[in-house]
């Protein structure tokens, strides 16, 4: 799977600052991705050493508008946790 399209965006929510405390990242990743895949990437992008991943499915929200009845895209994330004393600056500059 090509680099672009595997990650979307870095997943920023206070949930995901406190992760990335624990050397813990999240981002947002194609719903086709599995877990092998993303843990390549992640050590080939940035140089680190990837211990676990884990992924989980966000369904998408219903939206009413009149009544056109619309839903959002599911997403897929993936929090990768790094070896202990490694980070991600990039990512780590957000929080």
């Amino acid at each position: 799977m090509k680099e672009k399209s595997l990650f979307r965006s870095p997943v920023v929510t206070e949930k995901a600052a406190i992760g990335v405390a624990e050397s813990k990242y999240t981002f947002y990743v194609g719903v086709d991705v599995n877990k092998i895949e993303v843990a390549n990437a992640v050590r080939k992008k940035y140089g680190v050493q990837v211990a676990s991943v884990n992924m989980l499915v966000v369904k998408g929200k219903q939206k009413v508008r009149g009544r056109i009845v619309g839903r959002r895209p599911d997403r897929k994330k993936a929090i990768v946790t790094l070896i202990k004393g490694q980070e991600i600056a990039e990512i780590k500059e957000l929080f």
